[in-house]
């Protein structure tokens, strides 16, 4: 899952929520030194990517993004989820989208000691640049996926993946409404916490 995803389904604290950012910012040994409750939350986040990338509903997905780019597929799909995420926003929990993102961009505007300043520094261009919120239009997926390629050991034109979502976007619809309970739901389990 991407970013929308591990804060959903975080604890709602500052600590909580910017651990879960933080696999994808730092290496492990690098946020291993961090803050218990901080760390609570980078271990949800491996915790939830070890399920998704393990689910057969996820490799289902997978499976509908014709080469060269399935060889990326595991990242396409965790994008499209989030932009599923943003549209289906209302199923997942009565709070609206735009004031659980003040609550995030709140956590980061707050929490700056509590990370890295490099990890800092791509949390506040997120929230200057508003990406959560651009999840849900083809063209922020568009740009994440172009962001996200252009880290790549060798950049990457993910954003030619769009085509595929456009081309499926039922079928993709289908298994994030499939997954995304049971994601939910492994979650709440290991980590007690009370989602909608």
């Amino acid at each position: 899952m991407n970013w929308l995803a591990h804060l959903h389904l975080s604890e709602p604290s500052i600590e909580f929520r910017l651990g879960a950012l933080l696999p994808d910012l730092l290496p492990m040994p690098r946020w291993r030194s961090v803050s218990a409750p901080v760390l609570r939350g980078a271990e949800c986040h491996r915790l939830i990517d070890a399920y998704t990338d393990a689910h057969p509903v996820v490799k289902r997905s997978i499976s509908r993004i014709e080469p060269p780019l399935r060889r990326y597929g595991g990242i396409l799909v965790d994008v499209f989820y989030d932009h599923l995420l943003v549209h289906h926003w209302a199923d997942y929990t009565p709070q609206p989208l735009a004031d659980f993102e003040d609550e995030v961009y709140h956590a980061i505007d707050h929490g700056g000691d509590l990370i890295p300043g490099d990890a800092l520094q791509r949390l506040t261009r997120m929230r200057q640049h508003r990406w959560l919120h651009g999840y849900g239009s083809i063209e922020g997926i568009e740009h994440t996926l172009c962001r996200i390629g252009q880290h790549l050991r060798r950049p990457q034109p993910l954003e030619l993946g769009v085509n595929c979502l456009l081309r499926n976007l039922d079928a993709f619809a289908d298994d994030f409404a499939e997954f995304f309970p049971q994601l939910t739901q492994r979650v709440a389990q290991e980590y007690a916490i009370a989602l909608p």
